[in-house]
């Protein structure tokens, strides 16, 4: 297994996806960060609070959330490009069980989940002391807190590359696997948000329970605002951490099961 995982690895880095999600990264983590720092988050809208106020210094960090696409598009185009290339077959062939090459691909693409998200979260710490050192704005939260708040940005990245291979699996087609995540993370949920009634699900769909664990509850606020309907009340973290851990853990299961019995085309 170790040998399988190292070979995943070394497939990854010989393709350019690891320059395009180190280039995405740094630019969801440090420069959108950096930007909002820069720019005031007052001027945000509807308006943030404060840096100096502790939920600023949340919403600020929290706001990397809506990036959530990047690594589910970076772990469906890794599982889909083998079968969008044709080397998916050599790839079985290369040992005698299918699920042992699927659970190295997992734990190859969770460790390059993890890695995007530590990039992610130190570079968005970064942006956030130095611009607000610059501007001589205080930060309104302990830096013991705010390393939590990024180390759950590096988490959440981790289990959205996971979710994205589980869709690469189930759907095969590079295309539309990257139209369903999309689909659903930028409209789909964002419309079940927007509708009285039905929008009492949204906690416990992958978006609520991200917005759970990390604390961020800017998105439901100000979409509650733009419809004229209550704001909805998100889960406790350590519950939105286990709802959201319970999703990566379908996809994982789906990555692994669905190509099993399946016929390579």
């Amino acid at each position: 297994m170790i040998a399988l995982v190292a070979a995943e690895i070394r497939r990854l880095q010989s393709t350019r996806l690891w320059l395009w999600a180190l280039v995405a990264a740094l630019a969801c983590g440090g420069g959108l960060v950096g930007l909002i720092v820069l720019i005031g988050p007052h001027n945000a809208q509807p308006p943030m609070p404060g840096l100096q106020t502790p939920d600023g210094v949340r919403s600020v960090l929290g706001i990397v959330t809506v990036t959530v696409l990047v690594p589910a598009v970076l772990g469906t185009i890794a599982m889909t490009a083998e079968y969008r290339h044709r080397t998916i077959s050599t790839t079985f062939l290369f040992a005698p069980r299918r699920w042992r090459i699927l659970t190295a691909k997992l734990i190859a693409f969770a460790l390059g989940g993890t890695g995007y998200g530590l990039t992610v979260a130190i570079s968005a710490g970064l942006a956030l002391y130095g611009i607000a050192a610059l501007q001589g704005i205080p930060i309104g939260l302990g830096t013991a807190t705010v390393v939590e708040l990024l180390l759950r940005l590096v988490v959440t990245m981790a289990i959205y590359t996971v979710l994205g291979v589980g869709i690469g699996a189930l759907l095969r087609n590079q295309v539309a696997a990257l139209a369903v995540v999309v689909g659903y993370l930028y409209f789909i949920e964002l419309a079940i948000l927007a509708i009285p009634g039905v929008s009492t699900v949204y906690p416990i769909l992958p978006g609520g329970a991200t917005a759970s664990l990390t604390n961020f509850g800017y998105l439901t606020d100000a979409m509650a605002q733009q419809t004229g309907q209550p704001s909805g009340q998100l889960l406790s973290t350590p519950v939105g951490a286990l709802v959201l851990a319970g999703y990566a853990l379908l996809a994982a299961t789906l990555a692994v099961a669905f190509p099993l019995r399946r016929d390579i085309t």
